[in-house]
């Protein structure tokens, strides 16, 4: 699962390791992103080269009959069944793209006692790339077009699986071109190297909204 993430890299470093086109944007960082926020996004231009844009976090699929706030919580696909489910289907056929990450939240422990462990790239990258889909949805009662997607999730590595049974599924700059491109089929979608990560417990404050929620000394090792 991916419930918490963070985005807090500049331009300059989300657009090298992804080879973006386009104007540079005015990136703020983000530490606490929650699903139904709007997020970046990589997906690929009408020219086929990599554009980076906002969407809302948690796919709303283009046949979605109902208000958007009856849509389903969506903000992550299971990498095992997002092929088939319908959902998400469409756009695993046509919609796919990257959700650039600097790292993620899992929580253990008690309820009403959540730790929070914050998961960065072991190499200390400021970007990871997360497998993700994307769609188009218009919002008939006000005409509004809206773009979301969503996070791939697999299942967890053993080094993983203390702090959740699922993972987000993180791209090798390698595969992106196949991902992105819709020539890569599931059998891409596997938890990352058991190396590929390292936590650390950060403030608890994480868990409280409204409570300097989106400050980068969340991000920092707790006492």
């Amino acid at each position: 699962m991916c419930g918490r993430f963070t985005q807090n890299y500049t331009w300059a470093q989300v657009q090298a390791f992804l080879k973006l086109v386009g104007a540079p944007l005015n990136l703020q960082p983000r530490y606490n992103i929650a699903p139904t926020t709007i997020i970046d996004v990589v997906r690929l231009d009408p020219a086929g080269q990599r554009e980076l844009v906002r969407m809302r976090w948690g796919l709303v699929p283009g046949w979605w009959s109902k208000p958007l706030k009856d849509v389903p919580a969506t903000f992550n696909a299971r990498a095992e069944t997002a092929a088939e489910k319908p959902i998400f289907r469409t756009a695993f056929r046509g919609r796919r793209c990257l959700v650039p990450a600097s790292g993620f939240y899992e929580w253990t422990g008690a309820r009403g006692a959540k730790v929070p462990h914050l998961f960065t790239a072991a190499d200390g990258s400021p970007v990871l790339a997360f497998a993700g889909l994307w769609d188009r949805w218009r919002d008939k009662a006000t005409g509004e077009d809206i773009l979301s997607a969503t996070i791939l999730v697999s299942g967890a590595t053993a080094w993983m699986a203390p702090y959740h049974d699922r993972m987000p599924v993180i791209l090798m700059p390698e595969q992106f071109d196949a991902w992105l491109s819709g020539t890569a089929g599931p059998e891409m979608l596997q938890p990352a190297a058991e190396t590929a990560l390292r936590k650390w417990i950060v403030s608890n404050r994480v868990n409280m909204s409204g409570q300097d929620d989106d400050s980068p000394s969340l991000i920092e090792p707790a006492a």
